[in-house]
């Protein structure tokens, strides 16, 4: 019996031998694709259409992340700092982060900052808005440099803000209920950055 499974082994390695040698390799084609402008143009598109995506995408990432750490309010998330900076310092931090000083557009969003900076930044502080008269006294402009739709100036205090020239950035004040009020733009006052939800 030995010497039978020996012939059987013998003959399936010359079997398997010899079909390896009938099977001759595969050829490579001979005949290369030609590489045309156009198809790398196309990559060119397809490759920077990609870039483009994970950009949006790691934005999205981004700003949900500082949705999780603020609050959303009506299309935006802000963002507290409770850190206090002068109001040119505090605007470019928020430059630097993707978003802008905050702007409330309405009634309600006021509101609502101020309920948020009550909560996360303290009951009486007042927080940098992203609403300027540096251009032209008593002509406030948010940070796109438009003309300001919604105010809430504290026109018990002072009825008209813009006529002290020292005073040329607005301040929402949690003391006076969410009240606008005009500052130095130098002294030190903690903010709140928005960011656009697209």
């Amino acid at each position: 019996m030995d010497v039978k499974a020996a012939c059987i082994v013998l003959c399936l390695l010359f079997l398997i031998h010899s079909s390896f040698q009938q099977s001759p390799p595969k050829k490579k084609n001979a005949k290369k694709e030609s590489v045309t402008p156009g198809v790398i143009k196309e990559l060119q598109k397809k490759i920077h259409d990609i870039e483009h995506d994970v950009w949006l995408l790691k934005e999205q990432q981004a700003l949900q992340t500082v949705c999780l750490k603020g609050i959303k309010i009506h299309r935006k998330c802000f963002l507290a700092a409770t850190e206090k900076k002068s109001f040119h310092t505090a605007s470019e931090d928020c430059i630097s982060w993707g978003g802008t000083l905050c702007t409330p557009t309405s009634s309600k969003e006021n509101d609502q900052l101020y309920d948020y900076v009550q909560k996360s930044i303290g009951r009486d502080e007042k927080i940098w808005l992203g609403v300027n008269d540096m251009v032209t006294e008593g002509l406030w402009l948010d940070q796109a440099g438009s003309g300001v739709l919604y105010a809430n100036w504290d026109t018990k205090v002072n009825q008209k803000p813009g006529g002290d020239r020292s005073k040329n950035c607005a301040v929402l004040s949690g003391s006076s209920k969410g009240k606008w009020f005009d500052e130095n733009c130098r002294t030190e006052k903690a903010f709140v950055c928005e960011f656009n939800i697209v």
